[in-house]
């Protein structure tokens, strides 16, 4: 389908072409935003170029919010934790400095390790979910588990001789959170799996 395209269209006819435009270019945020962006055009008399940017950068920060939210929930993390909602004051021995330096995922880049060592109650599950969400805000693929899960699966696979290819499946995110690994005690073989 061809859009038809002539001069002088009225203001009802150019708003249902783009529109019919927006859905053929599946453009949801320009189509949704496009009354209230073009009266804020009008009122603030902005040039053809300056409106054109408003609306792609409306599409392109919406788009960057989707897939950021997209990420979060493919991370399977089991609640909302925030590192706005940490209390640091509940538990001096945490530098907030040191955590939000982790929240910039320089970590992660390199390829780096991070293990949360603490008593129970003192919110590692907060911080590595908190941690988990930055990373998938910033642009990693994450992935949150149980280490029981972890590895019970990890057995599971190898009885079935599906290993290699849950490994795999495991190796494709760029941050694994393994939580509660200190509540379990891991039998031989499942320490050997756990070791991928």
């Amino acid at each position: 389908m061809t859009l038809p395209r002539q001069r002088g269209l009225t203001e009802q006819a150019a708003t249902t072409a783009v529109d019919q435009a927006c859905r053929m270019l599946r453009l949801p945020t320009i189509r949704s935003q496009f009354p209230e962006l073009t009266e804020k055009a009008e009122r603030e008399q902005m040039s053809y170029l300056g409106f054109l940017a408003e609306l792609l950068l409306a599409e392109c920060d919406d788009r960057a919010r989707r897939r950021s939210e997209r990420r979060i929930k493919a991370a399977g993390f089991p609640r909302d934790k925030s590192l706005r909602k940490f209390d640091f004051d509940a538990n001096p021995n945490i530098d907030a400095a040191v955590i939000h330096t982790l929240a910039k995922c320089e970590w992660i880049k390199k390829g780096l390790p991070l293990c949360l060592i603490g008593d129970s109650g003192t919110g590692k599950s907060h911080l590595l979910i908190a941690l988990g969400t930055e990373a998938a805000m910033a642009g990693f693929r994450v992935k949150y588990v149980l280490a029981t899960k972890l590895v019970n699966e990890l057995v599971e696979a190898a009885d079935e001789k599906q290993l290699t290819k849950t490994i795999a499946r495991y190796g494709r995110v760029d941050l694994l959170c393994i939580d509660e690994l200190g509540y379990m005690e891991l039998d031989r073989r499942g320490a050997e799996l756990s070791r991928f």
